[in-house]
Order: structure tokens, then C-alpha cells, then sequence
């Protein structure tokens, strides 16, 4: 591909092998990070137009991760606004969701079902903490399992860190340069190498890759105890499916994407005359989005 307009640097957002890269400014960092090197990667302030055969694309806040974006593109009058992954609720670790007025909007839906709503997150971190500290009464070392990119950061945002000491998974530790340059102030952590670990065995806090293996960790803390952070949680069949009863003992409910409250009251802010569900339980959004009045439509993807 001759060039690529980026939503956000997440894998399934971003990929590897177009000739140029065109993003929101916070975000060029944690792209050229994720692609390599050379990878050709211009960012435009959030907000800058610019014009391609004709076409204004612009880039505006979508408060999923840093340097997340919505895409407008206007043609002839004509505006459409790709969401890419969206959410609603604050986060210090980016900029805020912008609405965007437009014709047609691409909207994710994730969890797209009425259901998910969303506890405040201060509720969750206050949770969270109170998990940390019993869990040092015990003796025993807290290990979260959270995505490198985006909850990490964001987990680490919240954390009082004056509960204990506080390591991050490798992957995770290395975007931290990006979001410092992006200036946005997170505490001083260690990577979680076996020594590391080993030294706040019993009163520290790891947060550590999903991918990684509980067991892994009994050699280097002791029995630890464990938690996932996720949007999922929210559900206890989901808490099952994605390690909570699989020797992950928690579960708590922090997503950076939109819930179906977020999800409608986006939607409903841009003004869009047909809407677009992709990414998660689509057909069910749309078939809501129907039944109240707005044209939608299920727009297929690999990702579906």
C-alpha cells in the first residue's frame, strides 16, 4: 500500500508494509516504535487538515489510547468519520473523545451489546488498591495481567504508588519513552526482570503481560495473587474464558473502549445520517440503531 492513515498504533489498527504513514502527532512515537524504525511516519497536529487528491482528512481525539484519532475525511461537501477504537470516559494517558459532526460514521462496537456499562473508574482503582494491600498482609506479590499498550499506561496512571513498589512487563516498560515525550507524567517503574520480582516478592505489584504464565512466577515470589484488567470482566463467563478460573484469581473492569452508553452517545453527537458497526457485536448495535430511527449498517471486516 502506497499510504496508510492510522487510527491508533495498536496491531490490529496498524500494520507493517505500507510505503508511507499518515497519523495524529502523540501518536508517531508509539507508531515508529511499533513498526520499525523505517517506517515513514508523519504526524499532523490533532485538528490539521490536510488535503490528498482532493480530499481534506483531518485527525481529532478519540480518547482510546495516546495519539488515538478519529479520521474525518470531507469530499465534495461530503463528511465521513472513521472512529477507529473510541471510548468515552477519562483517561489522563490521552486526549479527550471529540465529536465530530458528520454525514456517515464508522463506529467500532466492541461491546456493543447493553449490558456493558461501566463502573466509575475511581470505584475500580479504589478496588484494586484495597486487592494490593490485603494481598501484602498476606505476604503475597500482586501480579495484574494488562495489555502493553494503552492499559498499562493508563493502570499506572491511577496507581498510588506509595502502597509499594510497582514493576511493568518489558514490552509494556519500553513504550514508556513514548508517552513521556508525549508529556504525559507517569511514576518512575522497573522493568519486571526475575531480580526485580525477587526483590518486592510479598509487597510489590507486577504488572505483567496477558500472555504471560502465572505458574512462571511461584520461583521468583512466591504464591502470587493474581488479576486480569479488562472491559471482559465485566462478564463472569468472560472472566472464565479469559483467566479468571484458569489460575487468575480477579477480575477488574477498567476498558478503554466505549461502553453501550459511550457507544450511543457517540454516535448520537455526530449527527450521522447512516451509521456503520464494525469491530465487536455490530449487527446487534445497528439492528438498535435501526429499530430508533437511524439508517446502519454492519460494515464486514476481517476483524469482524
Amino acid at each position: 500500500m502506497a499510504r496508510a492513515l492510522i487510527t491508533h498504533a495498536h496491531s490490529d489498527h496498524a500494520r507493517p508494509g505500507s510505503q508511507a504513514y499518515l497519523c495524529a502527532e502523540p501518536g508517531a512515537g508509539l507508531l515508529a516504535a511499533r513498526l520499525g524504525g523505517k517506517a515513514n511516519i508523519t504526524g499532523i497536529a490533532y485538528g490539521q487538515t490536510v488535503s490528498m487528491d482532493g480530499v481534506r482528512v483531518s485527525f481529532h481525539p478519540a480518547g482510546h489510547v495516546l495519539g488515538s484519532a478519529q479520521i474525518r475525511i470531507e469530499h465534495h461537501g461530503e463528511v465521513w468519520v472513521v472512529s477507529g477504537d473510541y471510548k468515552l470516559d477519562a483517561d489522563p494517558t490521552c486526549c479527550p473523545f471529540e465529536p465530530i459532526r458528520c454525514h456517515t460514521f464508522v463506529s467500532e462496537s466492541t461491546f456493543g451489546l447493553p449490558l456493558f456499562h461501566w463502573p466509575p473508574t475511581t470505584e475500580v482503582v479504589a478496588d484494586l488498591h484495597a486487592w494490593w494491600i490485603a494481598n501484602q498482609h498476606a505476604g503475597r506479590t500482586s501480579v495484574i495481567f494488562a495489555y502493553a499498550f494503552g492499559k498499562t499506561q493508563r493502570l499506572l496512571a491511577h496507581l498510588d504508588t506509595s502502597i509499594g513498589p510497582v514493576l511493568v512487563h518489558e514490552a509494556a516498560h519500553r513504550l514508556l519513552a513514548c508517552y513521556r515525550a508525549a508529556g504525559v507524567p507517569l511514576p518512575p517503574v522497573a522493568p519486571a526482570t526475575d531480580e526485580n520480582i525477587r526483590r518486592i516478592a510479598g509487597r510489590g505489584l507486577v504488572i505483567a503481560s496477558p500472555t504471560s504464565d502465572p505458574s512462571a512466577l511461584l520461583n521468583l515470589s512466591g504464591p502470587p495473587s493474581t488479576a486480569f484488567v479488562s472491559g471482559w470482566m465485566l462478564l463472569r463467563k468472560m472472566q472464565r474464558d479469559r483467566g479468571v478460573g484458569r489460575g487468575v484469581g480477579r477480575g477488574f473492569v477498567l476498558s478503554d473502549h466505549a461502553d453501550w452508553t459511550g457507544l450511543v452517545t457517540a454516535i448520537g453527537a455526530s449527527g450521522a445520517n447512516l451509521v456503520l458497526t464494525t469491530h465487536g457485536y455490530a449487527e446487534p448495535l445497528a439492528r438498535y440503531l435501526r429499530e430508533n430511527g437511524r439508517p446502519a449498517e454492519v460494515l464486514p471486516t476481517h476483524r469482524g
